[in-house]
């Protein structure tokens, strides 16, 4: 891990942005903002996050099916929709 040297006479602004520029010249900057993208993306792919919200506060399991049952006829009435369109 990087260590960032304030000097005596420095103020610990001005050794944060030596540090940033030190940093953007060595391509670290970019380099941890491509893993952060990296990880972003996966999180996403994985439903992770939407996990998270879910669980944040519990949900009774009346409360699941209720909100199961709404979306599977969402699903059909939007395929059912679809095919209309398609065949007429």
């Amino acid at each position: 891990m990087p260590l960032i040297k304030v000097r005596e006479d420095e103020s610990l602004e001005n050794a944060l942005k030596r540090f940033k520029r030190k940093c953007e010249k060595s391509g670290i900057l970019t380099e941890i903002k491509n893993a952060l993208k990296r990880f972003k993306r996966k999180c996403e792919k994985s439903g992770i996050l939407t996990e998270i919200k879910k669980r944040q506060h519990y949900e009774k399991p009346s409360v699941k099916k209720k909100r199961k049952a709404l979306a599977a006829r969402k699903k059909l009435l939007k395929r059912l929709a679809q095919e209309r369109r398609m065949n007429g």
